[in-house]
């Protein structure tokens, strides 16, 4: 629990607020995996990678071969990698649905689940990892104070998260359906939008 008057925003969405002054941000949703009064992290969960694909990052992993990419379940071969945060860019994680578990796997909020090891990788490659997974390279961070100081100063508006959000495909929408959760046309929102 958050000391003073902020409560864990474990298993929130973070929804990047106009003109927040950070373009790595911009349009931002955010998934937040860990709170306390040390500082918070979490995961963008709508900014997909060009580079790698899940397929090849599997494979400069040596989790497949090269000849074992068209093996690949056909989830894990549509599946993009996602920019997860500026923060250690080169790491890779899972968020996950709670059907699959390791010795590392931490449980986040309600049914959503985060592991870091190459297990989960594994599983996914050979079409047992979990039903629904998001990977992602790199994490969001923030130092003791500093997210309940941007939140303060307007810079994030704060919903719960739902799990059809987090896991969805659709990137392109995650940002106005997670403004929906609190009742909040992106339109009027916009500062740039130009309309009266």
């Amino acid at each position: 629990m958050i000391t003073g008057s902020f409560p864990s925003l474990c298993g929130k969405f973070l929804i990047a607020m106009p003109g927040m002054g950070d373009a790595r941000f911009d349009k931002t949703v955010i998934y937040v995996c860990a709170h306390s009064d040390e500082g918070a992290m979490g995961f963008i969960i709508n900014q997909t990678l060009d580079n790698p694909k899940v397929p090849d990052f599997l494979c400069q992993l040596e989790i497949i071969t090269e000849e074992e990419r068209h093996e690949l379940p056909q989830h894990a071969l549509k599946k993009n990698m996602h920019s997860g945060g500026p923060v250690e860019p080169g790491r890779g994680f899972v968020l996950h649905t709670q059907d699959f578990e390791s010795a590392s796997t931490v449980e986040v909020h309600g049914g959503v689940r985060l592991t870091a090891t190459l297990e989960i990788l594994r599983a996914i490659a050979t079409g047992n990892g979990p039903e629904l997974s998001l990977m992602a390279l790199g994490y969001s961070g923030w130092s003791a104070g500093q997210l309940e100081d941007e939140i303060v100063s307007n810079g994030w508006l704060v919903a719960d998260a739902e799990e059809s959000i987090i896991f969805d495909q659709k990137n392109e929408t995650k940002y106005s359906r997670s403004l929906r959760l609190l009742g909040v046309d992106e339109a009027l929102l916009s500062s740039s939008s130009g309309h009266a």
